[in-house]
């Protein structure tokens, strides 16, 4: 049984499609949610459901019972959080005897100079503590980290952001959710760690030139100092520790902190990563 964490989420709930599509028998899969009627449709399919709140580590035991592979997806909220909600799911995973855990990191956990990287480093370092065998995705930026609010930067005619033009070499997230599906399915991943990346990179200007070449309409990439740009997004409704690490992502993007191409996604994949030019085609239109 292959157990997907956050299952209900942008990159769980494609997981677990990808997981069906490669063939994997719908109740050989486990959909681990915090709210389990967010998942009816996939129980519907044959896929069980199970309670597993990251806050309440008896829930995360039960949903990993008798699981031989568990995908650990990073949890959302302050860091602090994070770091004792993900060390209670590698110690439930632990406790449930997993043949494989397998989590979604960040690029390049180790040296990463991301504010986000330090949830990661210490959940990779939880599981190497625990002792079970591991595979790491050291998952890239999500090029829909960027365009989820583009339909509105159209609107306004202005995209912003702190990122300078700096280069980011992101993917899609079905191509790191399709990623992770092929390391679940696939044997002799223990021990395995991914650096995964788009096959190429782009600016935030060339991002501003893509909207505006599909959509029609001009837009202007408004590069601001990282306090201004961080007032843009708790003034448009954003939690500040979600803006603080927005922010502070972009200002290591405008010095290539996510750059980096590695072969390591599409050789996973078996085909080129998702243009960015695809991407923005979603967004805009829906």
């Amino acid at each position: 049984m292959i157990v997907v964490t956050g299952a209900t989420g942008q990159l769980g709930r494609q997981v677990v499609e990808h997981l069906l599509k490669r063939g994997v028998p719908a109740d050989g899969i486990t959909a681990a949610v915090r709210t389990p009627a967010r998942a009816a449709d996939l129980a519907d399919r044959g896929v069980q459901v199970r309670e597993a709140d990251y806050d309440r580590p008896e829930t995360l035991r039960s949903a990993f019972a008798g699981a031989d592979k568990v995908l650990l997806i990073s949890s959302n909220g302050p860091d602090d959080e994070r770091i004792v909600q993900h060390r209670a799911a590698v110690e439930a995973a632990r406790e449930a005897g997993v043949a494989l855990l397998a989590y979604t990191s960040i690029l390049d956990a180790a040296a990463s100079p991301l504010a986000l990287a330090r949830v990661h480093r210490d959940t990779e370092q939880a599981i190497a503590a625990s002792g079970l065998p591991a595979v790491v995705l050291r998952n890239g930026w999500y090029t829909e980290n960027c365009t989820a609010a583009l339909a509105g930067a159209v609107e306004r005619g202005t995209l912003a952001g702190s990122a300078g033009t700096g280069r980011i070499a992101s993917a899609a997230c079905t191509d790191f959710a399709e990623a992770a599906a092929v390391v679940l399915t696939t044997d002799g991943q223990a021990g395995r760690v991914y650096e995964l990346t788009g096959d190429t990179t782009w600016s935030m200007p060339e991002l501003a030139a893509e909207a505006a070449a599909r959509s029609g309409r001009p837009v202007a990439y408004a590069d601001l100092p990282a306090d201004q740009y961080h007032q843009v997004l708790t003034s448009a409704g954003l939690p500040g520790f979600v803006a603080d690490l927005l922010v502070d992502a972009d200002v290591h993007i405008s010095r290539d902190a996510l750059a980096t191409v590695t072969p390591d996604l599409s050789r996973l994949l078996g085909r080129p990563t998702t243009p960015l030019s695809v991407t923005v085609g979603e967004a805009l239109q829906g």
